[in-house]
């Protein structure tokens, strides 16, 4: 059966890019967890709806004409704007870090609806007005999401004990090795880094917890930067690409 020249889709905006002088390609994940990209023509032109209504993070809905190279949107009415009207700096660099990975872990012809409900779950919770996150609580936050969407991707580190010998006295992390790693085994990998107790149980944490539980757990910056820093390193090899969102939530 022949599809039909439009479609409803519900999905949320990953990313933008221009296109000529006033139109917008937008990279959207489908609540199917499908990626789309469809032209939003006309939306950089002053007073747009489709600007407003298309905005980073925003979950839309959306009507979509079929095209020939890229399909096009014909209406849009936003559903959600987790990160509120006008978000603060600190809140769309965290964001941002989150859709980046969506982008990554999403493709147009792999439907996985978990890859968008953990994203719209996500955004939700780093812009949510009542909890009023700090900047610890939100590298912890998107630490969880990475990890734990990998691990659903089928990238998941092994934190229960070595992973070259089995040993249960776990005291390095290694992304190139795939998880901790006891001190015998850590003196043969390069680049194997150092942990304290406390850490490796944040990182045990960022898999076993929700993102609620973690969002109410007593943490400093100084560990959530860690914590970060150790996800960057995880996504960047196993999704092997440059990860510029996170690097600059980092200050790399």
């Amino acid at each position: 059966m022949a599809q039909g020249r439009t479609y409803r889709c519900r999905a949320i905006v990953l990313d933008k890019t221009k296109l000529g002088e006033s139109d917008l390609i937008l990279t959207l994940l489908a609540d199917d967890g499908r990626q789309l990209r469809a032209v939003a023509k006309g939306a950089r032109k002053p007073g747009s709806r489709l600007a407003a209504r298309c905005d980073l993070c925003c979950e839309v809905d959306l009507l979509i004409a079929r095209g020939r190279n890229l399909d096009v949107v014909s209406q849009a009415e936003l559903l959600a704007a987790p990160l509120g009207a006008m978000p603060s700096y600190e809140l769309l660099t965290s964001a941002s870090a989150i859709v980046e990975i969506a982008r990554l872990c999403s493709f147009e012809d792999a439907p996985d609806p978990f890859v968008f409900a953990i994203t719209e779950r996500a955004l939700s919770l780093l812009g949510d007005a009542l909890r009023q996150l700090d900047g610890a609580h939100r590298d912890l936050i998107v630490a969880a999401y990475a990890m734990k969407t990998l691990a659903h991707l089928g990238y998941r580190p092994d934190f229960g004990s070595c992973v070259l010998c089995g040993d249960e006295a776990v005291s390095y992390f290694s992304a190139a090795a795939g998880g901790l790693l006891c001190a015998s085994c850590a003196s043969s990998v390069a680049g194997a880094e150092e942990l304290d107790a406390a850490t490796v149980a944040w990182l045990r944490a960022l898999m076993a917890l929700r993102f609620d539980e973690l969002a109410d757990a007593p943490i400093d910056a100084q560990t959530a930067a860690l914590l970060l820093a150790l996800t960057h390193a995880w996504a960047a090899v196993h999704l092997d690409a440059r990860l510029r969102a996170l690097e600059f939530l980092l200050g790399c």
